[in-house]
């Protein structure tokens, strides 16, 4: 019999719960990046190769997400299929979501604020995405920050991803990071990665070159009591990235287009992610997919560390 206390809402697969059981190496996937970050069927493929990626890796998949108003912990495929076919009309969760999702025994998509919650909630420690949410561009006039970042400062799960999305305010988010004790941390690179391209010219606070050190920093830092996430941004490999100066332009185009249609809230980054994709010909979902598989291998090898400490 569990002694979880969140067994009433959770539905964890057997697969996972057989892992988290022994002690062994699992890796969260958020489902959001399914239903709203790409069209399908390439978001379903992707999440296949996402999770092919993790076991790769030595780890166990475990993609979340809301269904029937269950905390799902581990997706078969057939439910993976149905959120990708199903695509935005499946309601996009973060942390204030949860409880009406549920409630009302709705299917949600979880963020990576949703996915870090019901992770912690399984006992998984090690989450990899494609890229955080964070301040947004303009936030003098519309307050608007990503759920994502309050999650960090307190929920214990590492999250590896390539940085925080290069269509936000990435100096304005990192300073919040910094405010609310997050440790923002390269892997294997000086410079903070910007999703699309290696190199924002932004310092992190640390950088680690294995995934032994970042599992060892993770550990003590939880083993201290110190509570709340890190952030392991990892560069999109070389081979896959775009060109610095053509992506910002396009950036800046979607940005502008974005602002005339009066997109706000949460319909801001999926408007985003499509406006990019369509005015660089797909080019910018392919760096997207290859970013995502990367990051899932990356944090296979830190789960698989973590669980061996």
């Amino acid at each position: 019999m569990s002694n979880n206390p969140f067994d009433e809402f959770l539905e964890i697969a057997p697969e996972v719960a057989s892992a988290l059981i022994a002690g062994g190496p699992v890796v969260a996937l958020e489902s959001t990046i399914i239903s709203h970050g790409m069209p399908y069927p390439r978001n379903v493929e992707t999440a296949a190769l996402v999770e092919e990626a993790v076991r790769d890796g030595g780890a166990v998949p475990a993609t979340i997400a809301v269904l029937n108003g269950r905390l799902k912990v581990g997706l078969s495929d057939d439910e993976i299929e149905v959120i990708g076919k199903r695509g935005t009309d499946v309601i996009k969760c973060s942390r204030r979501d949860l409880p009406f999702v549920v409630a009302g025994k709705m299917d949600g998509a979880t963020t990576v604020a949703a996915t870090m919650i019901i992770a912690a909630m399984a006992g998984i420690r090690v989450f990899a995405t494609g890229g955080i949410g964070g301040v947004h561009r303009g936030v003098e006039q519309t307050m608007d920050i990503s759920a994502d970042l309050e999650e960090l400062a307190r929920t214990n799960v590492a999250v590896v991803c390539a940085g925080i999305k290069s269509v936000l305010d990435i100096g304005r988010s990192l300073e919040y990071l910094e405010t609310q004790g997050v440790p923002v941390v390269t892997y294997g690179a000086d410079y903070l990665p910007a999703f699309y391209v290696p190199d924002s010219g932004f310092t992190a606070d640390y950088r680690v070159d294995s995934p032994a050190e970042a599992a060892r920093a993770m550990k003590i830092k939880w083993d201290m009591g110190l509570d709340g996430g890190l952030v392991f941004a990892v560069p999109i490999p070389d081979e896959f990235a775009l060109d610095k100066t053509e992506i910002d332009a396009v950036i800046n185009d979607a940005d502008a287009e974005m602002r005339r249609q009066g997109i706000t809230g949460k319909d801001t980054t999926p408007f985003m992610l499509a406006s990019i994709a369509e005015r660089t010909g797909g080019r910018s979902l392919d760096a997207n997919i290859q970013l995502v598989i990367n990051n899932a291998g990356i944090a296979a090898a830190m789960a698989v560390a973590l669980a061996n400490l």
